[in-house]
This record gives C-alpha cells, sequence and structure tokens, in this order.
C-alpha cells in the first residue's frame, strides 16, 4: 500500500484535482491518502468532505489541525501512515496517471538499490550537477542536493524504511523544509530521480517567485542558510565548506530576485 500525505491549506480551487489524479492512477496496488487541513479558512475542508462522500471507494482520512505550517502538517500525516510506501502529494499539485506505476516499476526492482525515487515536474531541465544514468535514473547525494535541488515534494515515492531511519521533517521550518529533510534522507539511503515529467506542479507555474511557499524568495533563502548552519554544525561540511555554501547561496538569491523582477516584466 502506498500512503499518500497531503498538507491542505487554502486550496479550495485545486484540491480536487489533487485528488483526482491519485483516483486515476495506473498502478494497481491499493492507497490510503491522508489529508492533513492545516487550518484552512476558505472552503477547502467542505471541498474534501463532499469529496470523501461521492467517492466512498477510496481510502481517504481527513484530518483537521490549527495552522502549524507545511512541515507540521506533513508529520501529523507521516506518523500515522500505515504504507509500506509513502509519498507526498501538495494540494495544489496534480500527478500523472503513470506516476505511481512507473517509480513503483524501480522500487521494487530488485536488481536496484533504490529506497527514494523523484521524477520530473513538466518541463524541468536537468542541470549540473546531475546527470542521467543506468535505467534513466539520475544519482541523488548530499554533495549535490547542497548545490542544487531537484526533486520536488510532490514528485517523491520513498519506501518505509526511510522514515524508520531519518525521522519527519523539521516542526517549526516553512522554507526549504524539503531540501532539509532530503540532506537528512541523503545520510542513510539510496535516492534516485527518474528522468520523466510525472507531475504538473503548481498547475504549470514556474517554481520559484511566484508559485507556492516557493514564491517567497526572501524567506526561502533564510531556510537555505538554516539547512547550511545545520549541516554545519552536525559536522556534515567543515568550515571551508560552509564559507564556500554561504555566499553561493547569497549569489544564487541576488540571481533569483534579478531574474524573478525580469520576467514578471516579461508577465511570466
Amino acid at each position: 500500500m502506498i500512503s499518500v500525505v497531503i498538507a491542505l491549506y487554502n486550496a479550495e480551487k485545486s484540491i480536487e484535482k489533487s485528488l483526482n489524479s491519485i483516483k486515476y492512477q495506473t498502478w494497481k496496488g491499493n492507497f490510503e491518502i491522508i489529508i492533513i487541513n492545516d487550518g484552512s479558512t476558505d472552503n477547502s475542508q467542505l471541498i474534501v468532505e463532499n469529496y470523501i462522500q461521492e467517492n466512498p471507494d477510496l481510502n481517504i482520512q481527513l484530518i483537521s489541525q490549527k495552522n502549524g505550517g507545511v512541515s507540521n502538517a506533513r508529520n501529523t500525516g507521516l506518523k500515522i501512515a500505515k504504507g509500506e510506501y509513502i509519498a507526498l502529494l501538495d494540494a495544489d499539485d496534480e500527478w500523472f496517471a503513470e506516476k505511481t506505476e512507473r517509480q513503483m516499476n524501480i522500487l521494487e526492482n530488485n536488481n536496484l538499490e533504490v529506497d527514494f525515487l523523484g521524477c520530473l515536474r513538466t518541463n524541468q531541465k536537468i542541470r549540473y550537477p546531475y546527470m542521467v544514468g543506468d535505467n534513466n535514473l539520475i544519482l541523488i547525494n548530499f554533495r549535490k542536493l547542497m548545490f542544487r535541488n531537484e526533486m520536488g515534494s510532490p514528485t517523491v515515492l520513498f519506501k518505509r524504511k526511510v522514515l524508520e531511519n531519518t525521522g519527519f521533517f523539521d516542526d517549526f521550518q516553512r522554507y526549504a523544509e524539503d531540501l532539509n529533510y532530503w540532506l537528512k534522507v541523503s545520510a542513510n539511503n539510496k535516492m534516485y530521480l527518474l528522468n520523466e515529467e510525472l507531475v504538473l506542479a503548481g498547475n504549470g507555474k514556474r517554481s520559484f517567485g511566484i508559485s507556492g511557499l516557493s514564491g517567497n524568495l526572501k524567506e526561502m533563502e533564510k531556510g537555505f542558510q538554516k539547512n547550511l548552519k545545520e549541516n554545519f554544525r552536525f559536522k556534515r561540511i567543515n568550515f571551508s565548506a560552509y564559507i564556500l555554501y554561504f555566499f553561493f547561496y547569497k549569489l544564487k538569491y541576488i540571481f533569483r530576485i534579478s531574474r524573478d523582477k525580469f520576467l514578471k516584466l516579461q508577465g511570466k
């Protein structure tokens, strides 16, 4: 069984599409859908309740809580998930129909050592330091993640062992929280990215400066610096590397701010 954890916050316009994208998956196994309503103030909860009534054959659990942020909401779901495999899906994202089938074919292949598997979002380009290898897979590791995170949270599917050897998201981190978790996962698990576009993220909007939490570039930069300090404290990088990454993230932030302004002037 795959446990799908969805953090829901004010997504009345998109949550039904997200749920339908699970409903129409070609994978023939069972799904457990855990939706955490993280203090929504719109009609999100009502829409989900109606969806549950209209789809009694789907195994959907809706939990409502006070707003605690995306990491806290995901943790609420992860702590009760029963599946041998875990997937994350954001309430404004959609899976293509073959997404889980394609990933499960790899995760259940005994000839491949894969514990944690992402895939591409629509129009995502693979850039340095990532390279496509055997079986159309792209190796993910700590150093590559520190340089650039190419794995979006709605793309990931992973074995339960990852929860057991890594734990949960940082409850209090709201920005760059997925990267924070991926870095922890990389310590004890084999991570890969499947070189196939299988997720429509943010209704096709660009991934920074406009869509979702990633739209707040200033707070995203704070999240990157928090991750950097944490990995230095845990001695996963030395002081020299810390300084290099510090300035690298600052330059990346300036570049993103400039690019964001340029694209907005073009109406993108």
